[in-house]
């Protein structure tokens, strides 16, 4: 028996200048900023108002869109950046939504898949991601499809990942 939302779940790279696409990601990041996992709170209306453009505007930026039929339910927004070490690029899974609807499901995974094929067509070394410790169902998914915590020397522990606001 075929799963009728897997026949219906449509993956793509996201096209900034296509309104359906940039209503899509607004509409999906809005979603996964207020979930607890994106912080709580609604994206800003500057946000809203400039984000698609603003990615337009960088071609180190991508985005992969998931469908179910018309609705979107899933987004990915990369940025390319650069292994010093490997000197080559590398890509960073800056955003992974899925709506609550569609979890569990993998669209994920598919999502992610897509990301992988890009990467590689851009001669990345290695994808990165963040992922906060209490967001198991998402740490059970990056390391099933290959992540794995970074470090160089055992001795020295895993990277951590911080950050400073400049205001």
């Amino acid at each position: 028996m075929t799963d009728p939302v897997a026949s219906s779940l449509r993956i793509c790279r996201a096209d900034y200048h296509q309104s359906a696409h940039a209503q899509a990601l607004v509409f999906l990041l809005d979603a996964y900023a207020r979930d607890a996992a994106g912080g709580g709170q609604p994206l800003s209306d500057f946000a809203k108002n400039h984000l698609v453009a603003e990615l337009a505007a960088r071609p180190q930026a991508f985005s992969v869109l998931a469908f179910d039929g018309t609705e979107p339910v899933g987004l990915v927004n990369c940025i390319e950046g650069f292994s010093t070490f490997a000197c080559r690029p590398l890509v960073n899974v800056h955003d992974v939504v899925v709506l609550a609807s569609h979890r569990g499901q993998r669209v994920g995974a598919q999502m992610l898949a897509l990301v992988e094929q890009i990467a590689r067509e851009r001669g990345a070394c290695k994808l990165t991601l963040e992922v906060l410790q209490g967001n198991r169902s998402a740490i059970t998914l990056y390391e099933r499809i290959g992540f794995a915590g970074y470090q160089l020397d055992p001795a020295m522990g895993q990277a951590q990942f911080l950050q400073k606001w400049l205001a």
